[in-house]
């Protein structure tokens, strides 16, 4: 039984390959191979300028090929330049509130990465919006956790996930010149896939593609570079400089035409001198080794740009190995410098061409060169069943897609332009607010996911999609948006303890929201300013104990006297009491007009009548002090306290007349204050012997401290205390 035959052609910038064999086992049998040069510049770095008369080169190379075996050929694979593809390399990110990441938010974060690479791809490029274009590969480079580079992110927690991306791209117009050229010829398209890929089906045994290799086609005008890493391909690019670059060399050097030039590039590959005419017809001669030390620095610099473009792709690292193909890299030297500015060692570098063609088998008499790896993958391309353009029907409408043996629902979607989170479950609007200066937000309920079928069955975005197949997508819905009031927040939860009459009592925390005081049960909005009040008012206190005092009663605040809107923190104490007390200024000035009218007691008018040493004589509240209580005149100068007891009779448990005086020397405010005429003092005391006005306050409270403590007005004071009395605002 006769084998299928398969034509595969190889539509370059200088020439078309034309090559028809077939399968047998594991061998590819090559029954003809043609080559064909342009005639014109019809084409110019891989891309189709005259597409007639590509066409007509493609339609000589099939007549010369329908010659050689025997029969008609209707159908033929092709493969689109490498060079013609755009790699975007981006970076996304997306939140997680704090959970577990799961695969499906991976693959999310991967579609909207591809999304925005396609994005930016078309405003960097200014491409205008009616050009299409096909993602033929992506490949994350790296995964960001927390904003820290991770090697996985599957299972961690996460408060934001993030991946750097490289999307490849291949514009629809390519594709299209591809398919006219070929119909001119009167040809159909069997299969269509990526030069590079095409090359890497021959140069790159599968069993070696788990590994990070690149492949280099240095072609005539452009060296083509692919990444491959598990399994896959996962990076394109390409530098403007190839072959061609050798050959002006030369030819500047010896003075010829750029085909001479050609011509002397392919024999300096030998070990014999080179004979040929310069442009003035004169024979001339030339050694291998001088042909290699004029295109050496275009090698030298060749070579960097690859291994630069290289590092780029592959993720800022080099890679393990690099196969090259194609005539342009066919120089010793070039593989050698390759693998100097990756860093790598030379041997790790080679050129693939008879080594990688053992399966092949050519029925004509044809050398092996790297010059058909290219070609011959085209054709073996055929038999795989992905990388090559399939249509597939996407909510109605017919999509063309390069399925690149990874093909899914998602790929399908954004190639259909359906917007990335129309596939994933949209939440509700963010509701963003500030709590004592912080910022806060909380994101909105998620919503429902897309419902997806292929082919009338329940599929998901991660769902792998063959040609031909149906899929149809309903968008996903929004969630509600964030809701939140001020009895929800986490701060308003903690509670305020006061001492209030010996009684602990808890307070709930108030909130104010842009200045204003709200209950619990506000709503909060977008941008609303929350303050969490770290403290009550004494008022705010006796309305939440629903308790009313009495105009005119004291309130003490850590012993302070205090009124309603004094301010009560944490752990501070309040006190009042049930019957009515004068204020803090009556009951000072109470005590001392006792003192100094009598009315507490006889004993105590006697103290405060004509006291030796005492200046205050003519006040006129002690004119009516009893006279009998004088001194004698030898006292009015006489400090001693012991002085004041001489003419006292002894006390036998009988004696009823005068209590004895003493005198004593306290600090106030820092300077010394002497108080005579009583046996016993006690802190209101005080006011009599220093200039402080209470009619005439200088604050809200009055601040009194015995020896540093907080002093009662009727405390005793001794020879030596030290006090401070002074007006405070609250």
């Amino acid at each position: 039984m006769k084998e299928k035959l398969v034509f595969g052609l190889d539509i370059g910038t200088r020439s078309v390959v034309g090559t028809v064999g077939y399968k047998k086992q594991d061998k590819f049998v090559v029954v003809a191979q043609r080559i064909k040069e342009h005639d014109t510049r019809a084409m110019l770095d891989g891309q189709i300028h005259d597409i007639q008369k590509v066409g007509d080169t493609i339609r000589e190379v099939k007549s010369q090929l329908e010659d050689a075996i025997g029969e008609k050929l209707s159908g033929v694979c092709i493969a689109a330049a490498g060079r013609m593809l755009r790699t975007v390399t981006t970076h996304v990110e997306m939140e997680l509130d704090n959970r577990e990441t799961t695969q499906e938010d991976i693959f999310n974060l991967i579609s909207a990465g591809v999304e925005k690479a396609y994005e930016e791809f078309l405003k960097d490029n200014q491409i205008e919006e009616d050009m299409k274009f096909y993602c033929v590969g992506h490949s994350v480079v790296r995964y960001f956790l927390n904003g820290t580079q991770f090697t996985s992110l599957e299972g961690h927690k996460a408060r934001n996930i993030g991946i750097d991306l490289i999307a490849t791209f291949l514009p629809d117009e390519v594709v299209d010149s591809l398919y006219k050229s070929v119909e001119i010829a009167g040809l159909t398209v069997d299969n269509l896939t990526l030069e590079p890929i095409a090359a890497i089906q021959l140069a790159i045994p599968e069993r070696f593609r788990m590994l990070n290799i690149a492949l280099i086609d240095v072609g005539a005008g452009t060296s083509d570079i692919s990444i491959t890493n598990d399994g896959s391909i996962l990076a394109y690019g390409m530098i403007p400089k190839a072959g061609d670059a050798l050959t002006e060399e030369i030819a500047k050097a010896c003075l010829v035409d750029f085909n001479e030039a050609e011509k002397i590039k392919k024999e300096a590959d030998g070990d014999k001198d080179i004979e040929y005419f310069d442009i003035m017809l004169l024979p001339q001669k030339i050694a291998p080794a001088e042909v290699n030390r004029i295109i050496a620095g275009t090698i030298e610099q060749m070579a960097s740009e690859v291994a630069d473009k290289i590092r780029e792709l592959n993720g800022g690292k080099s890679v393990s190995a690099v196969f090259v193909v194609g005539g342009g890299g066919k120089n010793k030297s070039y593989a050698e410098a390759v693998a100097d500015k990756l860093g790598i060692a030379r041997e790790r570098v080679a050129l693939r061409g008879e080594e990688v063609m053992q399966n092949i088998v050519f029925e004509e008499n044809t050398k092996k060169d790297s010059l058909l790896v290219t070609p011959i993958g085209i054709c073996l391309n055929y038999y795989e069943e992905s990388n090559n353009f399939i249509f597939v029907s996407f909510n109605g409408s017919r999509i063309k897609m390069y399925d690149n043996n990874n093909l899914t629902v998602a790929d399908v979607a954004t190639q259909a332009q359906f917007p990335n989170d129309g596939l994933f479950p949209k939440r509700g609007d963010a509701l963003n607010y500030t709590v004592n200066g912080k910022a806060k937000m909380l994101r909105g309920l998620p919503g429902e996911a897309a419902v997806i079928t292929i082919n009338d069955e329940p599929a998901f975005i991660t769902s792998r999609i063959r040609a031909n197949d149906v899929v149809r997508v309903t968008e996903s819905t929004k969630g509600e948006a964030a809701k939140l009031t001020l009895e929800e927040l986490e701060e308003l939860g903690q509670n305020i303890s006061v001492n209030v009459n010996g009684q602990k009592v808890l307070f709930p925390c108030f909130a104010e929201v842009n200045g204003e005081l709200q209950s619990k049960f506000y709503d909060i909005k977008e941008g609303d300013r929350i303050e969490i009040l770290n403290y009550y008012t004494v008022r705010q206190i006796t309305d939440f104990m629903d308790v009313i005092l009495e105009q005119g009663m004291n309130i003490y605040v850590n012993n302070d006297l205090a009124d309603m809107d004094t301010k009560v923190y944490d752990n501070f104490t309040v006190n009042w009491t049930l019957e009515k007390l004068k204020s803090q200024r009556e009951e000072l000035e109470e005590e001392r007009t006792k003192k100094k009218s009598g009315v507490k007691d006889a004993s105590e008018a006697l103290t405060y009548a004509d006291l030796p040493g005492d200046e205050d004589t003519e006040d006129p509240d002690t004119e009516d002090a009893d006279p009998e209580a004088d001194l004698s005149e030898e006292d009015e100068t006489d400090d001693t306290p012991g002085d004041s007891y001489k003419d006292l009779p002894e006390d036998d448990g009988t004696y009823e007349g005068p209590t004895p005086v003493s005198i004593i020397t306290v600090n106030v405010n820092g300077a010394p204050v002497i108080l005579r005429g009583k046996t016993n003092f006690v802190f209101v005391d005080i006011f009599d012997a220093i200039d402080f006005d209470l009619h005439a306050p200088k604050g809200k409270t009055i601040v009194t401290l015995l020896n540093g403590k907080q002093a009662q007005y009727m405390e005793a004071i001794r020879d030596g205390d030290d006090i401070e009395i002074y007006w405070e605002d609250m």
